[in-house]
């Protein structure tokens, strides 16, 4: 591949997804799409960059933007943002929601499901605290074929066992030949959807927790301040954002502060307008990891 077919598809895929790779990533690049390329009938990535820019390539290039777009996720990953959704936002939850006995959450990068199947699962071991109480977890990704995967619930060995406590597995799950069937109670707590996030999200309303983990560290910095923005603009003044543990908010916003002693974990910010984030009109994003 020649540096102007590399700048290409560097250009390509952020003004599709929002990904920024840097030019030491040819590498990344080359090993993800020749197998696209392969695929396709094309026999170089010099023939797959020509193919792209011809009219009528759109399923190319979504295949392109879902190749470069990392999917890997497990149950309960790295497990402290889940005790602090226990311990922290949930318990915060059911005293100040006691009037409306409503919780919304939102996954803004639900890849193969684990992570919102996690959060359901945490739900429905709160029991009792939880009773008369309406709770709602929207999964969005911008992959639809991990989303399909997400939406049947079915499972590998592997997959069960990253993350998942074996207790969980025999109480949450059912088995079926190689695979494990997700219960079909957690899966109906799940609502699964496609989504860019530099797109327009504002319709999906309010929500009290969202979960935004490993998304942000690949955009630019512009454009991390630019969702921020429009993430704060969803949530109360009390709502709860979870990022990756490299990721921040930090000279980005002011929209969000952290919470004290809690990596990853910030609350919004009521003493901020959340006009204060940079924003900037955008025309795609990116849900999916790298």
């Amino acid at each position: 591949m020649t540096p102007i077919e590399f700048d290409f598809l560097k250009k390509f895929l952020k003004d599709r997804s929002g990904l920024v790779l840097s030019d030491d990533k040819q590498y990344l690049v080359e090993s993800r799409l020749l197998p696209i390329a392969n695929n396709s009938g094309l026999e170089t990535l010099s023939k797959l960059v020509q193919e792209l820019q011809r009219p009528g390539s759109r399923k190319l290039q979504e295949d392109v933007v879902e190749a470069m777009t990392t999917n890997e996720s497990f149950f309960f990953r790295d497990k402290t943002p889940f005790d602090n959704f226990k311990e922290i936002m949930m318990p915060h939850m059911l005293e100040a929601r006691g009037s409306s006995r409503s919780v919304k959450i939102w996954c803004a990068a639900a890849s193969t499901g684990q992570e919102p199947y996690s959060l359901a699962i945490c739900l429905k071991e709160m029991g009792p605290k939880l009773a008369g109480w309406r709770t709602r977890i929207v999964g969005t990704d911008l992959s639809a074929e991990v989303l399909e995967k997400a939406k049947a619930g079915l499972y590998s060995q592997f997959e069960v066992q990253r993350g998942l406590p074996i207790q969980l597995l025999l109480k949450y799950f059912e088995q079926k030949g190689d695979l494990w069937q997700i219960d079909a109670g957690i899966k109906a707590m799940v609502e699964l959807s496609k989504l860019n996030l530099l797109e327009n999200f504002s319709h999906m309303g309010e929500f009290d927790i969202i979960f935004c983990r490993n998304v942000l560290i690949y955009f630019d910095q512009a454009t991390k301040s630019e969702i921020l923005g429009r993430l704060a603009k969803l949530m109360p003044e009390d709502g709860y954002l979870v990022l990756g543990a490299a990721e921040t908010v930090v000279g980005l916003t002011d929209a969000f502060k952290p919470v004290s002693g809690k990596r990853g974990l910030f609350q919004r910010n009521s003493t901020a307008g959340v006009s204060a984030a940079r924003t900037r009109p955008l025309a795609a994003g990116l849900a999916g990891r790298v």
